[in-house]
């Protein structure tokens, strides 16, 4: 694969770079617990590729104007995403693109990190001293 076959994967993935760099940068200044889930949501929306690169930059933007705008008014984690943050993270991908194919273990690592993220215990943490 060449070079440039691979910056067209990438752009169609995140978008114009200068877009996902500043995006990245709005992410990196939410108080941790927020950027936390809002990181673990990045992560599973990688397998929700837009159909084109302009909507891929706007789906995570939007998702920095979730987290900012929740981090703002102090909401818990578990507000923005509910029970299921698969299911939050599907639906809210579902605005940008018809989806893509999710591995359980990519869907239970995201509810472990947004449990982890919103203080709850996920049980799969060692507990020996």
């Amino acid at each position: 694969m060449s070079d440039v076959e691979k910056s067209g994967i990438v752009a169609k993935v995140i978008g114009p770079k200068k877009r996902w760099k500043a995006y990245k940068a709005r992410v990196k200044e939410l108080p941790e617990n927020h950027r936390t889930a809002a990181e673990a949501i990045e992560r599973y929306l990688m397998h929700f590729v837009p159909t084109d690169s302009d909507s891929s930059a706007s789906m995570f933007e939007d998702l920095a104007d979730l987290f900012e705008q929740a981090a703002a008014d102090g909401t818990p984690i578990r507000e923005v995403v509910g029970p299921d943050p698969a299911e939050f993270a599907e639906e809210f991908a579902h605005n940008y693109s018809e989806g893509g194919y999710v591995p359980a273990r990519v869907r239970q690592r995201l509810t472990d990190d947004i449990e982890r993220a919103a203080g709850e215990d996920t049980g799969n943490e060692d507990k020996t001293v």
